[in-house]
């Protein structure tokens, strides 16, 4: 439901005429097809390695991956590389890795379920170095919301594919609350691409800086939201990490 929902949203926000058999000859199709399939893979990955590994692993293997197209921005657009830009890549790199963990121990990965974080890893960038590529290079201003809709009716197609073998496995289960969580997510899934792609549009702004923002943001973001919300209780290591957090925004931003 989170994706049919996220791609309606794109449908109701699409100010052109809508017809699907002229869909195909967009040059962004094929694009978002792909991304559409990486989606649910990723997901499923991620939730394998969360049974696996545990939610920290796949919360740092997630979003760590933000350093692909940060790279793929500085190598390939030759983006800017300032000493306090690259020192606040850092940091907000360290910060998500000192948010992320929920023990005083760190992280640790059995050697056998190693592969499961590293396709995270691997998944979660090829994502979004993809947008940054597809909407630099072939979606149009206008098109942005067909493009979104278009990504997310194909994770949702795929998602059926996966849904039926896993009825056919017989580990098929569906709740009312998992319907309801589904249609909640559907429009922040949405606009969470939108306004991606918007800021990867805005004048002066660098792909290496709205990634790393938006990243050491969200990480913030959760962390206050599981303090006030979920009354989670911090080990100093998550208050360094958003400590470092805070820096990096400051370091990266002032090169703007």
């Amino acid at each position: 439901m989170n994706y049919i929902v996220a791609g309606s949203c794109g449908l109701i926000g699409y100010s052109g005429k809508v017809s699907i058999s002229k869909i195909p000859e967009y040059d962004w199709f094929y694009g978002a097809i792909g991304l559409g399939v990486l989606f649910i893979i990723v997901f499923n990955l991620m939730a394998v390695t969360t049974q696996k590994s545990g939610l920290s692993v796949v919360s740092v293997a997630s979003k760590m991956s933000v350093i692909a197209p940060i790279i793929f921005g500085i190598l390939y657009y030759n983006e800017g590389t300032s000493v306090l830009k690259i020192l606040g890549i850092l940091l907000a790199l360290s910060a998500v890795y000192f948010s992320s963990i929920k023990s005083k121990d760190g992280i640790s990965i059995k050697a056998k379920n190693l592969v499961f974080p590293v396709l995270v890893f691997l998944g979660s960038g090829i994502i979004d170095t993809s947008i940054k590529f597809l909407e630099n290079e072939y979606v149009a201003q206008d098109d942005v919301p067909l493009f979104s809709s278009v990504l997310f009716f194909m994770a949702f197609i795929t998602g059926l594919f996966v849904l039926g073998f896993q009825a056919l496995k017989g580990t098929l289960k569906i709740t009312f609350k998992n319907i309801i969580a589904g249609v909640a997510l559907g429009v922040p899934n949405y606009f969470s691409i939108y306004f991606l792609i918007q800021a990867l549009r805005g004048n002066g702004l660098e792909s290496s800086t709205v990634f790393t923002i938006n990243n050491v943001a969200i990480v913030m973001f959760s962390t206050i939201l599981g303090i006030v919300i979920f009354k989670e209780k911090l080990i100093p290591k998550n208050w360094l990490g958003v400590a470092l957090a805070i820096i990096s925004i400051i370091l990266v931003a002032s090169t703007i």
